[in-house]
């Protein structure tokens, strides 16, 4: 697999592959549109005599083409093909609607085709294209009642249903397939191209910034006092750094959505070793977190949310696990725990401190810190989920989040 790194040929081919899977699969379905067009045209001259309105079954293909043509500039184009194909089973309904008005009752009797003939079941493989195997059925459905309708005899359009039923499964079924791959590889190409940006970062930050932290912390361990807490601070920021730069965040897709799990992973990296911290009274959260000894745990397969979604959450467990430090020790243990269930998701904060007193979160709030009531209650509550806090003498702190899945 190649990322397009200033090779055009390589970028167009991506974005193709990627953004327009199924291009290729509109293009070949205007094709049929025009053969079938152009077959339909020749035999309803060459039979024009035989039927009841020659005029309108000449009316009937001069829609038909000036449709075909409008399909062009459509799949060609930029419009909303799901659009165009619910508008094109409504335009193809309405020329085979017009079978009696159209056609003799000698050319009816005789099980002639209706009108539009093989050009019409181009608009169930349109939806068949644009919604899935469902669409393809739906529309299947929709155009097989209208032939029902039209039809004297029913038994005489169990064939053409049956075949049209079968194409529009199939079609439904590859362009499911052809979606399914080009979000994977859409994901594949993004973590390429940001595996490749970070290893270029990591070069230049390893020649400058690292470099300055590193020495910074073997400076200020050597000074000691006062200096080592600078130190312990530029060893955990180096670690954080390195630790960024070498896993990376969790990507963005085509859709705007951002895996939650992998996001949360990167607050489970452990401190480096060396002398205690600071005092977490003198610490900014973002450091005070890096003391923490944090394990995540979270499912085995991608938690996609919406990107501002993820962000908040994450933030409210950053502020979580900056309590943990700050009220219970820099260096404290604590638990992530992230679990799907398939309508929303949940998230467990928890650590095994002394916990927190009756009233101290509404005495916090009544004295103006608002860190807990805006920095976790108030994101959540923005977000539509719900937090909750178990807690008591004793028995630690559990901070329990629900966000549902459509949020």
């Amino acid at each position: 697999m190649r990322v397009a790194t200033g090779d055009a040929g390589a970028g167009t081919v991506n974005d193709a592959a990627t953004e327009r899977p199924l291009e290729p699969l509109w293009r070949g379905l205007l094709f049929y549109r025009v053969l079938t067009l152009v077959s339909t045209t020749v035999v309803v001259f060459s039979t024009l005599d035989a039927h009841a309105s020659p005029a309108g079954a000449v009316a009937v293909q001069a829609v038909m083409a000036a449709w075909t043509a409008f399909l062009g500039r459509a799949y060609l184009g930029r419009t909303p093909w799901r659009r165009v194909a619910l508008a094109d089973l409504a335009v193809t309904c309405g020329v085979v609607a017009l079978t009696p008005l159209v056609q003799s009752s000698a050319q009816i009797a005789a099980d002639a085709p209706v009108t539009g003939s093989i050009w019409t079941p181009g608009a169930v493989l349109a939806c068949a294209l644009a919604y899935g195997v469902r669409g393809g059925l739906g529309g299947a459905v929709v155009l097989s009642a209208v032939l029902l309708a039209v039809s004297v005899r029913w038994q005489d359009e169990v064939g053409d249903i049956q075949l049209i039923v079968l194409v529009a499964v199939s079609i439904g079924f590859a362009s499911t397939v052809l979606r399914r791959q080009a979000e994977r590889l859409r994901v594949a190409i993004g973590s390429e191209a940001a595996m490749a940006e970070r290893e270029r970062l990591a070069r230049v930050v390893h020649d400058g910034v690292l470099q300055v932290l590193g020495y910074v912390h073997r400076r200020g361990d050597e000074l000691g006092g006062e200096a080592r807490q600078l130190a312990t601070l530029a060893g955990e920021q180096e670690v954080a750094l390195r630790t960024l730069l070498t896993t990376g965040g969790a990507p963005t897709d085509a859709h705007g959505q951002r895996d939650l799990a992998d996001a949360l992973r990167m607050l489970g990296s452990a401190p480096p070793g060396g002398p205690a911290g600071p005092s977490p009274d003198t610490v900014p959260d973002a450091a005070l977190r890096r003391g923490l000894r944090v394990s995540v745990s979270t499912p085995g397969y991608p938690v996609r949310m919406p990107e501002h979604v993820v962000d908040e959450l994450v933030a409210v467990v950053e502020a979580a696990l900056a309590n943990v430090a700050r009220h219970v020790g820099p260096d404290a243990p604590a638990w992530v725990f992230v679990e799907d269930t398939g309508r929303e998701v949940e998230i467990s904060v928890r650590d095994d401190g002394p916990g927190i007193p009756e009233g101290r979160l509404t005495a916090a709030a009544a004295q103006g810190r608002l860190g807990v009531a805006r920095s976790m209650c108030g994101r959540v509550r923005d977000l539509g989920g719900t937090i909750t806090c178990e807690t008591g003498p004793g028995r630690g702190t559990e901070w329990i989040i629900r966000m549902a899945r459509d949020a």
